[in-house]
């Protein structure tokens, strides 16, 4: 599956712990990726300075739903459902 243009619910709604080039602490949930464009694209898509969360993470039905609203309330439950206790 490919991502919906303009969505970049992957690049916000969750954290991210390991480092980001310009976020070297990772980033927290609900907060968009400083590597994110003005088109809502990775910047470091396809690049070796990608963290290997982000690859790891693949588009699918399930998490982008029908709208980036869905994708973005699924990718917030996920978060919220997987933080440490």
């Amino acid at each position: 599956m490919d991502c919906r243009p303009h969505c970049a619910a992957c690049c916000i709604a969750p954290s991210i712990s390991s480092p980001i080039p310009g976020m070297p602490q990772g980033k927290p949930a609900g907060v968009p990726c400083v590597q994110l464009t003005t088109e809502l694209r990775c910047a470091l898509f396809g690049r070796p300075e990608r963290p290997a969360v982000c690859g790891s993470l693949q588009a699918s039905p399930a998490m982008c739903g029908e709208s980036r609203e869905q994708a973005m309330r699924w990718l917030g439950h996920l978060e919220e459902t997987t933080l440490p206790r």
